[in-house]
């Protein structure tokens, strides 16, 4: 995440205004990402006044959810690290900690919020990640593994928050971004926005359609330039995507992603890619990670476990793996298409 003194940098501008005056456009930085806002078929001062607002909830959510800087969530983890009871007084937060568990019970602990330590181990709650920096021992990395935090290891009385497990640092990177678009989807919804997209760093929602067309985005490529694919977005729908090029470091040619396996304390291989399409788009950001990790051998299981049909799977040789569902709806640049392995099974059917 890069450094802006936390404060949120919002720039407004109508792109297509001179063309096209019911399209409005808005970028800001936060999450340690670029988020763009697009709004269809209102006013100009309509969109501007829901751009304010969503950006002031974007802050909001950034200020309380941060992980290594000073913020709520920050002061929780401190209070675990003591064996102490933290009272939350935030009803974001204590609805983030929620949805987490669940979603973590659902992936059999896949996707782990709970592994903040080890996640600050690898290097990543760093503002600026240093290239050509080390690992971590494999000493180092079995200790934190002894200790297995997981979500399981939470406590949630009310707004009460605690746990035995002294290791356990939550870490919501793995889906914060999905969990915010939901929130701001209803909110825009609440304002009478019909016809809007939000994307959060490629990760993006969508409801109602860009004039009479439903919103057709791509899929970034593994590479980290370009894209690979596209698909059509239907109202309410999120694409989430979880890659190795989103936060890494490399040392002597070898990269260090940031989605780390709960099991081994490191860096997930199988997959460079995996985007997940689903109407909750919380599910579907923790879904991308969980499969993440899941790799080859468990994907399948786990998409299934967690209740997400439309699945994109990149591996290291470029081999795109598909469930039906998503097979049918993915377009590639025909001069492009990638070697396609489609997982029939009848419970994606």
């Amino acid at each position: 995440m890069k450094k802006t003194s936390y404060t949120l940098i919002l720039i407004i501008a109508l792109f297509l205004s001179g063309c096209n005056k019911s399209l409005h456009q808005a970028q800001l930085y936060v999450f340690g990402t670029l988020v763009g806002i697009t709004i269809w078929g209102v006013s100009e001062r309509q969109a501007n006044e829901t751009f304010d607002i969503i950006s002031k909830d974007l802050q909001s959510m950034h200020n309380q959810w941060h992980s290594w800087h000073k913020s709520p969530l920050d002061e929780l983890n401190q209070r675990i690290a003591k064996g102490q009871v933290y009272t939350v007084s935030d009803s974001s937060l204590l609805s983030i900690l929620i949805a987490a568990k669940d979603l973590s019970i659902k992936s059999e602990g896949l996707f782990n919020p709970a592994i903040g330590q080890l996640i600050k181990l690898w290097g990543f709650h760093e503002d600026e990640l240093k290239q050509d920096r080390l690992p971590p021992s494999n000493e180092k990395i079995s200790q934190l593994l002894t200790l297995a935090p997981t979500m399981n290891d939470l406590i949630i009385q009310d707004n009460k928050i605690s746990s035995n497990n002294l290791a356990l640092q939550l870490d919501f990177g793995a889906f914060a971004k999905g969990y915010a678009a939901d929130i701001l989807i209803k909110k825009m919804r609440d304002l009478g926005i019909k016809n809007a997209i939000i994307n959060l760093g490629g990760d993006l929602k969508a409801i109602g359609k860009k004039g009479k067309q439903n919103w057709f985005v791509g899929i970034r490529h593994p590479s980290g330039t370009g894209v690979l694919a596209a698909v059509v977005v239907n109202d309410g729908e999120s694409v989430m995507t979880s890659g190795n090029y989103e936060r890494y470091y490399e040392n002597q040619g070898k990269r260090y992603s940031h989605i780390i396996d709960p099991r081994n304390g490191k860096a997930a291989t199988d997959f460079t890619s995996v985007t997940v399409i689903d109407i909750n788009g919380a599910l579907a950001d923790a879904a991308a990670t969980a499969l993440t990790v899941a790799g080859k051998l468990d994907w399948q299981r786990i998409a299934t476990q967690m209740g997400v049909k439309n699945v994109m799977l990149v591996d290291q040789a470029g081999t795109v793996y598909f469930t039906p569902a998503m097979a049918k709806r993915v377009q590639f640049q025909p001069e492009k298409l990638p070697r396609i392995i489609i997982k029939h099974e009848n419970k994606y059917n």
